[in-house]
């Protein structure tokens, strides 16, 4: 087998993820199965399929377009849909659809877009703690080398521009990107829009492209915390680019459909050039399109949603505390990460993972390690406390608050 071939066979999954599917079968109930598995680790949001559910079978009259071949990179139909739906919920102004791109799922958008924004061996910088995935969007296929910028506890893990042009002057190969997410994962917190700005503005002006990742921008506890680069930046120009999802926001991970913003019309068509190996399904954008297009029933959602997210917050919280488990403060997303520290025998990530181990081994509760998030410091852990009912926090507070 060829080294590309060679260098897959033992996969890019992380191992928490690997465990997950292998216990997912015996998942947690409350009265079948009272002992099973809590799989915390997931970002995902399961706990608004009521919501969603008479709203995605409503639209089964779907029309014969939505079987044959369309645009590649997404229907213009449904991209006037998303125009219509994001300008007027985020961007606060008129979204042109020709700037949009369709593809299946977020990381496909990274995917695609980061292979066109820089070659094999050059450097993207992301700031941590981030999401896990980045690293296998970015490095499996795409061939990139991702320079982590760090932030620190003691910080409030707060990224700087000094941290910024320390992990550009130490990258090995040039840095052609910034990979920045608002609001955050693994973290939950929100960047204020004036910092946002001048992260933004200084990238722009080292001449790097800038990819905002906003797949959480309507899972934020009190909405307007959060203001948009789409609102913030009255034009996005040649460098800025935008990136959201329905997978989070609209809990439909298992739908595949990704969405860019980009006013640049040369990354624009080098990603249609790729937009055939990752297309979304017709039917696919034909149901979200109806969705997002029925106005009362998206409003709803949007105002229900977050609310669920909070109530299901405060219900992990309030066990976390009763307990004396630490962990950061959240605002948005479905997580939020845990402070082990003071357990470590060592403050060593093999120590850190050791504890994750005794976790699922013991408790048969999973967590995502702060290693897969590259938190600098060992100890933290990421818990998705929307994965499950609210009712499974006591049970995963009290397996955990166990096994110290």
């Amino acid at each position: 087998m060829p080294h590309r071939g060679r260098a897959l066979l033992h996969g890019p999954v992380p191992e928490y993820i690997a465990e997950h599917f292998t216990r997912i079968a015996g998942a947690w109930h409350p009265t079948d199965n009272p002992d099973g598995y809590l799989g915390l680790c997931i970002a995902e949001n399961n706990i608004v399929w009521d919501l969603l559910e008479a709203a995605v079978r409503k639209p089964r009259d779907v029309p014969a377009r939505a079987f044959a071949y369309d645009d590649f990179a997404g229907s213009l139909t449904f991209r006037e849909q998303l125009a219509r739906f994001l300008g007027t919920r985020l961007a606060g102004r008129e979204l042109d659809p020709a700037d949009i791109i369709v593809l299946a799922g977020a990381g496909s958008v990274l995917e695609t877009v980061f292979y066109s924004l820089a070659d094999p061996g050059e450097s993207v910088l992301i700031p941590t703690p981030s999401y896990a995935g980045f690293w296998m969007d970015l490095e499996t296929r795409d061939a990139l080398h991702i320079v982590p910028v760090h932030t620190r506890s003691r910080d409030g893990f707060c990224l700087t521009i000094e941290s910024l042009e320390r992990a550009m002057v130490s990258a090995p190969s040039p840095v052609r990107a910034l990979l920045l997410t608002n609001p955050d994962n693994p973290r939950g917190s929100v960047l204020p829009p004036e910092h946002v700005a001048s992260i933004v503005d200084w990238a722009v002006e080292k001449e790097l492209h800038v990819v905002v990742d906003e797949l959480y921008a309507f899972s934020v506890f009190e909405p307007d915390s959060f203001q948009s680069v789409l609102r913030t930046r009255s034009r996005l120009g040649e460098r800025v680019h935008w990136v959201w999802a329905f997978s989070k926001d609209f809990a439909a991970s298992g739908l595949r459909c990704g969405v860019l913003v980009s006013e640049s019309e040369q990354l624009r068509t080098a990603v249609r050039g790729q937009s055939y190996w990752s297309c979304c399904s017709g039917d696919t954008q034909y149901l979200l399109g109806e969705l997002i297009g029925d106005e009362h029933w998206v409003s709803r959602y949007l105002r229900v949603m977050p609310e669920r997210l909070r109530d299901s917050y405060d219900a992990v919280t309030r066990e976390l505390d009763y307990r004396g488990i630490s962990y950061v403060p959240a605002e948005a997303g479905f997580f939020l990460l845990l402070d082990f520290r003071e357990h470590l025998p060592d403050q060593t990530h093999e120590a850190a993972d050791a504890l994750w181990r005794r976790f699922l081994e013991q408790c048969n509760v999973n967590l995502t390690p702060g290693s897969a998030c590259r938190i600098l410091e060992p100890g933290f852990m990421r818990l998705c406390h929307a994965a499950l009912p609210k009712e499974a926090a006591p049970v995963a507070a009290d397996r955990i608050a166990s096994a110290l």
